[in-house]
């Protein structure tokens, strides 16, 4: 099995800890003055979603994950599990919410998303970064609103609410940037 070294942490990196798959999200490399060096790192567990830090001396080691991130198609949610399929194999798998977190606000059928697999288990589902979604309802724009100054939050066909600029209108299509929530453009159907 691989192993990491401390000098080879990076953020995205995946490694096994107390049996578990995890992530490291941040990595500091500390050298003090007086003692030996070591590396303080936020790892996430792919199992729970938990964010816990440690402490590794310089030179300790750590296995390699073995997970996959895997091209899946999204195609339906039947109420208590959202069901993914690969497009080489055909392969499906059902996710629920635990896994899934966040991601179902920015998914419609036939998106395509990344989904991390250990031992062929789904632990976590990334949408595209953008995604075009239509707005099912917001404020009605007034004569004379700009793109410039505030704002006007909107629900979209997902369910998510995004703020919009007061020009938008309801059943126009947006394009939203799905890792920070925000709206980016108009987009053509």
């Amino acid at each position: 099995m691989t192993m990491y070294s401390t000098n080879e942490f990076k953020s995205g990196l995946k490694v096994m800890m107390d049996n578990d798959p995890c992530s490291i999200v941040e990595n500091e490399f500390v050298k003090p003055g007086k003692g030996q060096a070591f590396s303080r790192v936020k790892i996430r567990n792919l199992k729970t979603g938990r964010v816990i830090e440690r402490t590794f001396k310089s030179g300790d080691t750590l296995e390699a994950a073995d997970v996959m991130d895997v091209d899946m198609q999204y195609l339906y949610c039947d109420g208590s599990h959202w069901h993914f399929m690969s497009p080489e194999t055909f392969e499906q798998y059902a996710v629920d919410d635990t896994v899934i977190g966040d991601a179902k606000l920015w998914l419609k059928e036939q998106d395509t998303c990344i989904v991390t697999l250990w031992n062929g288990l789904p632990l976590s589902i990334m949408p595209p970064n953008f995604v075009t979604l239509k707005i099912i309802e917001t404020d009605p724009g007034m004569r004379g609103d700009t793109s410039g100054g505030g704002g006007k939050p909107a629900k979209l066909e997902t369910g998510a609410v995004v703020r919009v600029p007061l020009f938008i209108q309801t059943d126009e299509i947006i394009k939203v940037d799905t890792r920070t929530g925000t709206y980016v453009s108009r987009a053509k159907e």
